[in-house]
Formats: C-alpha cells, sequence, structure tokens
C-alpha cells in the first residue's frame, strides 16, 4: 500500500506545479486589455452587428460622439462628466477600430481565435508604430537633400581648390599667357579717368586668372568641376542604365582580349595598369602626361612588371 500511495502524492504534487504554472500562462480570452477596446467588444461600444457594413458604423459613432462628447455632455443618467470622457474615447478607439478595413480583419480575426495570445499583441502594435507617411516619399525626400548638399559641398570645394589652383606656377603660368594672348590683363590698366588703383587691378587680374583656369584649363583628378551627374539621385536614377552599359562593355572586353586574344591599345593598357594599381578615376586622372608614358614604357599592365608596394 506504501507504493500507491507514494505515487499519489508525486502525482498530487506534480498537478499543483502545472496549476501554479499555469497562472502564468494567459488565458484564451479575446477580449486583451490594451488592445483595441480592451475588455469591451468593439461592435457592442457602437451598438452594431459584426455584419454591419462601414456606413452604418459611421453612422452609429456619429450618433454616440454627439451624445458623449465633452463639449455636447450637459447630464446623462449614471454618467458624469469624466466617464463621459471615458466613454467618448472608448467609442472613438471602437471607431478606428473598425472603420479602416485591414484594422477590422485583424480584430475579428482575435475574436474568432483566441488562443493566439502573443500574435495578437504583436499584430496591434506592428500597425500601431508603423509609419504614417510612405516611405517612398521619406527614401525619396533623403535622396533629394543628400543630393542638393552634396552638389553644393562640391562647388565650394571647387571654388576652393581654383583659388589654391591660381597660386600653383603650373596653373598660373598657363592661366597668364592665355590671358595675355585674350588682351584681357592690357584691360585692366586703363589711363585716364578710367584709372583704378593697384590694389584693384591686382584683384581684377587674379579673377580673370581664376576664370581662365576654371574655364580655359583643361583640369582632371580631384580639382575636376563638379557635375550634376554624379550626385546620388543621379546615379541612381541612371544606375539600371550604366549597369547595362558596364555588362556590354565587360562582354565586348572578354570577347576581344579573352577569346580573339586582341592587343592591347593604349586606352586599355592605361585600364589595365589603373586597376592594378588599385586607383581611382580621379587619382589616374590626376597624373602628369610624363608620368603615364613612364607607366607605359614600364608595361605595367602585365602584371609580372608590376610590383605592388
Amino acid at each position: 500500500m506504501a507504493a500507491p500511495m507514494e505515487n499519489g502524492r508525486h502525482f498530487g504534487q506534480w498537478i499543483g506545479i502545472l496549476l501554479f504554472l499555469g497562472g502564468f500562462i494567459p488565458s484564451a480570452t479575446a477580449l486583451i486589455e490594451g488592445l483595441y477596446c480592451g475588455t469591451e467588444i468593439c461592435y457592442d461600444v457602437l451598438g452594431v452587428p459584426r455584419e454591419a457594413v462601414k456606413s452604418d458604423i459611421g453612422r452609429a459613432y456619429r450618433q454616440l460622439a454627439r451624445k458623449y462628447h465633452p463639449d455636447r455632455f450637459s447630464s446623462l443618467a449614471g454618467e458624469t462628466r469624466e466617464s463621459a470622457h471615458q466613454h467618448f474615447l472608448l467609442i472613438v478607439t471602437a471607431y478606428e477600430t473598425l472603420k479602416d478595413e485591414d484594422s477590422r480583419r485583424d480584430y475579428d480575426y482575435m475574436l474568432d481565435h483566441p488562443e493566439e495570445y502573443y500574435s495578437h499583441y504583436y499584430t496591434y502594435y506592428r500597425r500601431r508604430l508603423a509609419p504614417k507617411v510612405d516611405v517612398r516619399i521619406v527614401i525619396l525626400v533623403t535622396v533629394v537633400t543628400i543630393s542638393i548638399f552634396q552638389y553644393y559641398s562640391w562647388w565650394a570645394s571647387y571654388t576652393e581648390a581654383i583659388t589654391y589652383l591660381s597660386t600653383v606656377p603650373k596653373y598660373r603660368i598657363q592661366a597668364t599667357e592665355i590671358a595675355k594672348q585674350l588682351g584681357l590683363l592690357n584691360k585692366t590698366k586703363e589711363k585716364g579717368k578710367n584709372r583704378r588703383s593697384k590694389d584693384e587691378i591686382r584683384e581684377q587680374e587674379e579673377e580673370i586668372i581664376r576664370d581662365i583656369i576654371k574655364n580655359k584649363i583643361d583640369i582632371k583628378g580631384g580639382y575636376q568641376k563638379p557635375k550634376i551627374l554624379d550626385i546620388l539621385l543621379c546615379k541612381i536614377v541612371l544606375f539600371p542604365y550604366c549597369l547595362c552599359a558596364y555588362v556590354v562593355w565587360y562582354c565586348k572586353w572578354i570577347y576581344r582580349f579573352t577569346i580573339c586574344r586582341e592587343e592591347y591599345g593604349d586606352e586599355e593598357k592605361l585600364y589595365v595598369i589603373r586597376k592594378n594599381m588599385k586607383m581611382s578615376q580621379s587619382q589616374f586622372d590626376s597624373l602628369e602626361e610624363e608620368q603615364r608614358d613612364t607607366l607605359l614604357e614600364r608595361q605595367l599592365w602585365i602584371k609580372d612588371n608590376y610590383e605592388g608596394p
């Protein structure tokens, strides 16, 4: 008799543990505090059946809103101003839940499947915390803002670069020669009534030199004039075209130089050299012609001839 009694005692202990743990498991009820209308059924709050159409829901809401709105509340049986206000908020919540088709579908699903407790919480807060603005509009505005800032910052840097290049002997001498050929410097030294001070003449000459460097001299590399096609917005818009163009170019490269075994031209040689040196296009463009000729003479497009760092 001792064994059956001990087994019965163990069985009773297990039942007690399960009952204790069961107290922490949410009950399978469709009315969850904090979700939608809480422990009230939204349909009952508005006084409409579940089969009610949108127009019926709107009509019921307007009638109840007029009755319980704080600005129109006078005295209702068993209602204080505070309770009427809470009732009004519940009516608004019920209407907001049922007027939207997606929200109503989620709510009906919760009523029909009360056992999916955590799923209802996730669905409810996912919808409430979802952004009210179309994400595509947010992305577009962000890209446009970045592109505008990008373009104007490039122009500011470019203006500073032109001012710097006007002090570099190489560009200054070229610009001065071009200005003399065009007769622009002579105009700054007018005599008579229009005669200017030395500072004014010097400032005008500097402006002419900067203008010539900007418009007449081929500047490459990091000092190039900003191009609107380089901003983020244009790159995104042109990305499909650029991708297709790259695929076509790459296929031609494979066909010409891998399959047909053609010899590289100077342009192709410089491209391979740039890749071997791991330089960007702007960095490579900033090299002098003599430097490029030296790279070609050393045949650095051949990997065996290139000694990396």
